[in-house]
């Protein structure tokens, strides 16, 4: 019997029960999982929001960044408007698996900076290494007014 791998953290611990809980019930399962991971968001974006000194897309996703291995991400650009990052691996281990799940599961960052920045924050999956592409890109972008 070959030895299971250990999840190292507690964010592939949950990504070993999102992708268990999808491999069960399939496409069913993405708006339970995109609605409980928004939840997770917004409760994050919450404690951050409280804890630094402006509420700008810059201030925001410059702390945002600071939990990122930095060896894996590679940030695009970073202002006030729009904010947009690269990476090499999924902290979910959700590589080759499904673009929509990937997409659910990002509503945890989408509703960070919802919470955090503004209600009006977008966020887009532009390419994701859990729907094949070689490398995550992920572009936040502040609404109009």
């Amino acid at each position: 019997m070959p030895e299971e791998k250990l999840p190292r953290n507690p964010i592939e611990a949950q990504g070993l029960l999102i992708k268990a809980f999808y491999a069960r019930f399939g496409a069913a399962a993405l708006p339970v999982i995109a609605e409980i991971c928004g939840l997770q968001g917004k409760a994050l974006g919450e404690k951050i929001k409280a804890k630094l000194p402006d509420q700008k897309l810059s201030t925001v996703a410059s702390a945002f960044a600071r939990s990122f291995d930095q060896d894996y991400v590679h940030i695009a650009e970073l202002n006030d408007r729009r904010f947009q990052f690269q990476g090499t691996g999924c902290p979910f281990g959700l590589e080759g698996t499904d673009r929509n799940l990937c997409e659910a599961v990002m509503m945890i960052d989408r509703e960070y900076f919802r919470a955090a920045v503004s209600p009006k924050m977008k966020l887009t999956v532009i390419k994701t290494r859990a729907g094949g592409d070689p490398f995550c890109d992920t572009l936040y972008e502040l609404g109009e007014d």
